[in-house]
């Protein structure tokens, strides 16, 4: 009976993400535009007809609308179905690996907020400071929760964005922006010590190699986003972190 009832628990939970993804996309639309991501009704960005709450089911609206608007035709940007499905798949391997409790619907939520950091740093080079004090949110109640391991979530909250602050402060500003480091903090508070310097070493190699290859290929300069490359390390971190430092320390006889 069980185990008739677990894929469909992972049926709503990735149905759960794609209406929380359906959200992320307001939020990239209108954070950085200083809007409002409740008051004001969704509208086609082309022709401004506000939409009918069929034009707004995830990801299903727009296979059945073709990618257009119903009213002008224009095409609607790929990103909503994108950032939708991402969120909803992101929901369920969390839940997935992690199992049905707390800590994954905490991390769930996280990794939202880092596909709207991500996609607005990406554009801007600017991460929103809202975003990062709504991890931080995360990042308390999971502490409270996991009270036992207080130790390890403030050392969390201090190691790495420590190191970052004074790495702004030596390079005055130059390295990173303050964004970063609030990000983990937040993150690192969530996580504990052991995940977000995983998270950091992640985030370094994958912005050292991707930023390259873009520069030579798209011949982009040397600034470049780090939040994203942060996230991506923090989402695995989330997913695998434990196994993979277990792995570390067992190359050396440590664990």
């Amino acid at each position: 009976m069980l185990g008739e009832i677990i894929p469909f628990i992972y049926v709503i939970i990735f149905l759960y993400g794609l209406c929380i993804g359906s959200f992320l996309n307001v939020c990239i639309y209108r954070i950085p535009l200083k809007e409002s991501v409740a008051k004001s009704r969704s509208h086609c960005m082309s022709c401004g007809n506000q939409l009918k709450w069929y034009d707004l089911v995830p990801l299903f609206s727009y296979l059945f609308l073709r990618g257009k608007c119903r009213k002008c035709k224009a095409k609607i940007s790929v990103q909503y179905p994108i950032v939708e499905t991402l969120n909803g798949l992101g929901y369920v391997f969390i839940f997935w690996v992690n199992d049905i409790n707390l800590t994954s619907i905490l991390y769930s939520l996280c990794f939202s907020a880092l596909i709207v950091l991500t996609v607005i740093d990406w554009r801007t080079f600017e991460i929103p400071f809202g975003i990062n004090i709504f991890i931080f949110t995360l990042g308390v109640i999971e502490t409270i929760a996991d009270y036992h391991h207080i130790v390890n979530h403030l050392l969390g909250f201090i190691s790495v964005s420590g190191f970052l602050y004074i790495l702004v402060l030596a390079t005055k500003g130059r390295a990173m922006g303050g964004g970063d480091v609030k990000l983990m903090a937040a993150a690192g508070l969530l996580m504990g010590v052991g995940n977000i310097i995983l998270s950091l070493i992640l985030g370094c190699i994958f912005g050292s190699v991707i930023h390259i290859a873009r520069m030579r290929i798209q011949k982009k300069d040397h600034r470049l986003a780090f939040g994203p490359y942060l996230s991506a390390g923090i989402f695995i971190a989330m997913l695998f972190g434990n196994d993979l430092i277990q792995w570390y320390f067992s190359l050396f006889h440590l664990n």
